[in-house]
Order: structure tokens, then C-alpha cells, then sequence
């Protein structure tokens, strides 16, 4: 079974794309979606996060998400070892997915694949853009955040070309119709290679 892997800077749509793969019947496995999931159930996890943050970590029983990103947004060391302590658990929790589906090919869609070496597991590799003042305004509807936030965020990110040269596709995300159709087409390219 082929893996592929979708990613794209925020704003750039890469969940929509990856749910028009979802319609056409590909299953898709979300990495931050599940890292996310794993950090509130995984006891181990649990118990090495409160171990790196402290008991702040938890809230009500429930991951303290935007005090940890407060916490490791400035701090490359900490971020590096939260990554060190999910990513791993990540990993095995997709492998037993992965054992799981029947497909000709999943789609494994990360924020960071290109930052993690995460490709080096996909058999190919789509990058989903758009324009920065796309991103920037669907940002703003969707998480009600400053702009001066959003671009921080931006900034901290891999830019568009230079993931493009490690990227097998690219999907630019601008109008919704033509993105479904560039998946569709991609689409029936990779079933192409799946039987080659």
C-alpha cells in the first residue's frame, strides 16, 4: 500500500484537500489530529509531558494546549523534546492504523513533513499552497487571531519553495472547485502508480 504524505504552511487548506481525497474513498490519517488525541490518552505520554511542563500541563484532566504553546513557542530546546516524547507514539500509532486500512493507497497529512524527514516514510509527497493573503484571511476567520499573531506564526514556518523542491505534487489551493478537480486528477495519477 502506498503512502502518501500532504502538508502545507497554515492557511494553505491542506485538511480540505485531504478530506476531497476522504470523499474519493482514501483514508486519510491526520497526524496532529491524532498527536493531539494521543497527549490527553496515552498515560505514557502523560506522564512524560506533566514530567517536561509540570502538572500545568493538564487542566481539568485535559491537555493544557495553549499554555504548552505558549511555552515551547519561543523555545526551540522544549519544543524538540515535546516532539521527542509524541512523535515517536505518533509513529506506532500510524504503523497499527496503517495495518488497518484497505486501500490502494492512505494519505498521511502533517504540518511538518518536510521538517520532521517525516517523507523519507511516503512513497510521494503532496504540498498544498495558496497565496499569503488567502492564508492570511482564512487565518483570520478561522482562529480569531491578530494579524501580527498569524504572521509570527507564519514566520516560524518552512516557506512555500522551499518545500516545493522536495515536494512530488503541488496543489495550489485557491478556488474550491479547481482544487477538487486537481485532486481528482491526481488522484486517478496515483492509482496509475499504484498498478505500475
Amino acid at each position: 500500500m502506498m503512502i502518501i504524505g500532504i502538508t502545507g504552511g497554515i492557511g494553505s487548506g491542506k485538511t480540505t484537500v485531504a478530506n476531497f481525497f476522504k470523499d474519493l474513498g482514501i483514508p486519510i490519517y491526520i497526524a496532529d489530529v491524532e498527536a493531539k488525541q494521543l497527549m490527553n490518552t496515552s498515560p505514557l505520554v502523560r506522564e512524560e509531558l506533566t514530567a517536561l511542563f509540570g502538572e500545568e500541563a493538564f487542566k481539568n484532566n485535559e491537555l493544557n494546549r495553549k499554555w504548552i504553546a505558549s511555552k515551547v513557542f519561543n523555545d526551540k530546546d522544549l519544543l524538540e523534546k515535546l516532539n521527542q516524547i509524541v512523535h515517536p507514539q505518533v509513529e506506532k500509532h500510524f504503523k497499527t492504523w496503517t495495518n488497518h486500512q484497505e486501500a490502494p493507497y492512505i494519505i498521511y497529512e502533517a504540518a511538518i513533513l518536510f521538517e520532521n524527514n517525516a517523507q523519507d516514510k511516503c512513497d510521494y509527497t503532496i504540498l498544498v499552497t495558496a497565496p499569503k493573503n488567502i492564508k492570511l484571511k482564512r487565518l483570520q476567520k478561522r482562529d480569531d487571531s491578530s494579524l501580527q499573531e498569524i504572521e509570527d506564526r507564519m514566520d516560524k514556518q518552512w516557506k512555500d519553495s522551499r518545500k516545493i523542491e522536495l515536494a512530488d505534487f503541488v496543489i495550489t489551493n485557491i478556488d474550491l472547485a479547481d482544487t477538487k478537480a486537481q485532486v481528482y486528477q491526481l488522484h486517478n495519477k496515483l492509482l496509475s502508480l499504484v498498478k505500475a
